[in-house]
Formats: structure tokens, sequence, C-alpha cells
């Protein structure tokens, strides 16, 4: 019962998410963001969905062009023997038709080999573009992430001026702290939604791409718990709880 992933259960973890940044940030870009990453998830269950499926109509058409190859290759060589029965046949004859017969039987091994694994393909690039979109997305989260800064939130002051460059920081520390910890949760659906295609396609470079996902989205979340931490630690420095 707990050894698959449930994509209905992310995607009401991701819907969730969303409302709870829309309540504590309404106007936020970072809700539209968890909009976009809950659109994803809608996608990824439809995709996954759509992965695991076997597609009889495509197979058939494989089995169809496979059994024309075998039959023509079969109907080659009843022909061939046709032609060389009663004949005086040379061997310098007999080695040039084994090679031919060679080759047309390589060329036709490698069209049944690419008609065979062509569902398999389809399914691993239909994988691939969509764990490409979850890297972006993640990329996209670190972003909004990149310039909050917790020494610049805290210790604000004349003698730490801002430059007419510097980026815009209205939150409070507890603000930041609730911000930070909502790209991290994103981040890690991110990871939950990347191992969806994990589940659904077993090809190698699929499984690649989503450790690869994984890898960057804990390592991006880990540089924003960096980040939650130095808040916390600057903000017991600045008001420091009374003592007893």
């Amino acid at each position: 019962m707990y050894r698959i992933l449930e994509a209905t259960k992310i995607q009401q973890t991701v819907t969730r998410l969303h409302r709870r940044i829309l309540e504590r940030f309404p106007d936020s870009s970072l809700a539209k963001v968890c909009d976009e990453l809950r659109a994803v998830a809608e996608e990824a269950d439809a995709q996954c969905r759509w992965i695991r499926r076997p597609h009889l109509g495509l197979r058939t058409g494989v089995a169809v062009a496979v059994g024309v190859l075998v039959l023509s290759f079969g109907a080659l060589l009843y022909n061939f023997g046709n032609t060389v029965h009663g004949a005086e046949v040379t061997l310098l004859e007999i080695i040039q038709v084994l090679e031919a017969g060679i080759n047309d039987l390589v060329l036709i091994g490698l069209a049944i080999f690419f008609l065979v694994t062509y569902e398999g393909r389809l399914k691993q690039k239909r994988a691939l573009r969509s764990l490409n979109d979850l890297r972006a997305l993640a990329h996209v989260i670190d972003m909004h992430q990149l310039t909050k800064d917790p020494v610049r939130i805290v210790k604000r002051g004349a003698d730490r001026p801002d430059t007419p460059s510097s980026p815009e920081q209205r939150l409070t520390a507890f603000e930041l702290s609730r911000y930070l910890d909502y790209c991290s949760e994103m981040l890690s659906l991110i990871g939950k939604l990347a191992a969806l295609y994990a589940q659904s396609c077993s090809e190698t470079p699929v499984l690649s791409a989503v450790t690869e996902i994984e890898s960057v989205a804990t390592g991006l979340s880990q540089k924003i718990w960096q980040k939650i931490t130095n808040l916390e630690r600057l903000d017991l420095l600045e008001n420091p709880p009374p003592r007893n």
C-alpha cells in the first residue's frame, strides 16, 4: 500500500501548498509559480498513465510490419531455391548469394529491432520532455529565492544602506522564513513528481534524468534551509529571548 507514489496524493499536496501561499502572499509571483506546479502535477498524472498503458494499435501495426518483413525474407529464400534448383551453381556464386542474404538478414533484423522498440522509445521521449519541464521549474523556484537575503532582512539600519540596484525587501523575518519554506516544499514536490516517471518508465535515460532532478532539487533545498537556519540565528541575535 505504501510502496508506490500516488499521483492524486501529490496533486492534493500541491493544491494545498498553493492555497497556503495565496493566503500568506496573495499577490506574489511565487503563488503563480506554485499554480504552474499544480498544472504540471496534473499533466504528470496524465502522462504517467499514458506511459504505463499498452498501446494495442501501435503494437498491432508493429506486429504486422514485422510479419511482412519475415515473409518477404522467406519469399526471397524460396525464390532463390527455385532458381538454383537443378542448375549448376559455382562456389563463387553461392558465396555471393550468401553474402547478399546475410546483408539482407542484418538489415531486416535492424528493422525489426527498430519496430519492436518503437513504443518504448516513444514513451521514453515523452517522459524526458516532461522531466525537462520539471528541471526548468526547479530553477525558476530557485530564482525566486535567490535575492532573499536573511542578513538584509534582519540587520536593517543606516549603517547598511541599500544601493539603487538592490532588490526590494518588504518581508519581515517571519514572512521570509515562510517564503523560503514554501520554496523548499515546492522543490521537494518536484522530486516526487519526477519519481512518478521512474515508476512508469524503467528506461535507463529516464531513470538517470529522474536521479539528476532529485539531486538538483535536494541541492537547491539545502541551500534554502541554510538561509532559514541563518535567519533564525540572526533573529535570535537581534531579538534575544527574555531572561528568567
